[in-house]
């Protein structure tokens, strides 16, 4: 068992494990290195803010293995760029097509390349506003370079029995993996109308229905495809999403790995498959830990686009919503919870986002005696982060500790200490900036100073209405004036 040390206390990074269905202490399996897989986007379209929370809590996973745990991460999220959304999107005349995108070929797959660059530069660009930094990335690996591997996977499947071929299409057989190992380890199934040797073409379904799922897609007219022969027959087409994951987890981090994450909509059929796939092909589970984040939903209502509440990133930024107080917002529910996200809670988030912001600032303000456990408020925020990701009561006791112990009151001693622990502490959260408070210059044109000028003597000589109509005429000139005693105070609104 890995133990790190916080101020001589001993603590322990736990993780709930999905297999298990418990909360236990995490070791990684090789040495001090975590090696962990989130299952990336589909880049079909733009990702939407529920996306966003599955790889912010990835995310949220390293940054705190790396910083509170002291390891060293490989973190590996896929790139999924041929399923049965990219085929039909990227489809010679799709109404989904955008000009951005360049002109339409006549090859399935320089057309299905096309579309997919486009989006993955977005997601890309998407998980950068978010905070998510792409160079915490070891890799991401794009489904099409490892057709090769899946197809090597596939023949090791059927081969060992588990697998069959039908009418060009692989298949995985169900029924025979079940005489030999359980197919429900993340989710319960019920098997009670499972009918062995039903089949499903489809790269996702719906979780009450049990299939034997593809994990090759025999060619249908117009779609990208690639040659593949198994049992001396040339079974022209292209991998199951399912496949995909199996192969670029075992070629990236070898098997089992420490950590796979992703939402708790992909435990079945997608993840289940994994596990079963990859065990009946190459002999062994894929991973220790299986950890899953909740749903997102929008004013307390599933997210869709028929009930208007669907919003990607570049909706949100249109709304002139700070990127900063949604990070915030996302961590500030458990990633085991349901997440409601709202405007109202934004704004709420915001609010206190900035009210750390500000204490931060006053840290850098010399004066005060007074001291602080800040030795204390380190020790619970890392032990809260070690278990299992706790970032409601982190930040819980971060006010606490805020609200009893005001900064500027503070003696340089305490201040430094706490300094250095927000700085670690943003390296998780990454929402606050550990600098000096930043006083704009602010130029006030000459003709707002002329006005403010004016309206300083006609107070002097005690004319409130003109006082008042200058004042309304500052504002509609988007300015507002405060008076102090010194005379007034300029500032832009």
């Amino acid at each position: 068992m890995f133990f790190f040390k916080i101020f001589k206390i001993e603590m322990k990074v736990q993780l709930y494990n999905s297999l298990t269905r418990s909360v236990s202490p995490f070791t990684p399996l090789q040495n001090n290195t975590v090696r962990m897989y989130s299952c990336g986007p589909t880049v079909y379209n733009h990702a939407h803010i529920g996306n966003m929370r599955s790889f912010l809590f990835a995310d949220l996973m390293q940054r705190t293995l790396r910083i509170v745990g002291k390891y060293k991460i490989i973190w590996v999220m896929n790139i999924t760029n041929i399923d049965d959304k990219t085929i039909r999107d990227s489809a010679k005349g799709s109404s989904a097509w955008l000009p951005e995108m360049g002109e339409q070929s006549d090859y399935p797959l320089e057309n299905l390349k096309k579309l997919t660059q486009y989006y993955e530069k977005a997601f890309l660009e998407d998980i950068e506003t978010l905070g998510i930094n792409s160079t915490h990335l070891s890799f991401m690996p794009k489904a099409t370079d490892y057709i090769l591997q899946m197809q090597d996977l596939i023949r090791k499947i059927v081969k060992n029995g588990y697998g069959y071929v039908s009418q060009g299409s692989v298949y995985f057989d169900v029924n025979a993996w079940r005489q030999v190992d359980v197919y429900g380890k993340l989710y319960k199934i019920d098997f009670d109308n499972f009918k062995p040797g039903s089949r499903v073409d489809s790269d996702d379904y719906e979780r009450e229905q049990v299939y034997d799922f593809v994990l090759w897609k025999a060619r249908k007219e117009g779609e990208p495809y690639w040659d593949f022969e198994i049992n001396g027959e040339n079974c022209q087409g292209r991998p199951g999403w399912h496949i995909e994951c199996s192969v670029m987890e075992r070629e990236l981090l070898g098997l089992p790995f420490d950590i796979h994450t992703g939402g708790v909509d992909l435990k079945f059929p997608h993840h289940e498959d994994e596990i079963a796939q990859s065990k009946a092909g190459y002999g062994i589970d894929p991973t220790a830990v299986w950890c899953h984040n909740e749903f997102l939903e929008v004013e307390g209502q599933k997210m869709s686009k028929s009930l208007g509440n669907f919003y990607t990133i570049e909706d949100l930024k249109k709304k002139k919503i700070s990127m900063l107080d949604v990070r915030y917002l996302m961590l500030s529910s458990h990633y085991r919870s349901i997440l409601n996200f709202t405007f109202n809670g934004i704004k709420a988030a915001g609010k206190a986002r900035k009210k750390v912001q500000e204490y931060i600032y006053d840290l850098f303000i010399p004066g005060g005696d007074k001291s602080a456990d800040a030795d204390g408020i380190r020790e619970i925020c890392f032990n809260w982060l070690g278990n299992d990701l706790h970032t409601p009561k982190v930040l819980a006791e971060l006010f606490t500790f805020i609200n009893n112990n005001p900064a500027k009151a503070l003696n340089q001693t305490t201040k430094k200490k706490l300094l250095t622990f927000f700085r670690e502490l943003d390296k998780i959260f990454a929402v606050w900036e550990i600098n000096p408070k930043q006083v704009k210059q602010i130029v006030i044109p000459q003709n707002i100073r002329k006005i403010a000028e004016e309206r300083l003597q006609v107070r002097k000589d005690k004319d409130w209405a003109k006082s008042d109509e200058l004042r309304d005429k500052l504002k509609a000139l988007g300015w507002a004036v405060k008076d102090n005693k010194d005379g007034y105070e300029l500032t832009s609104i």
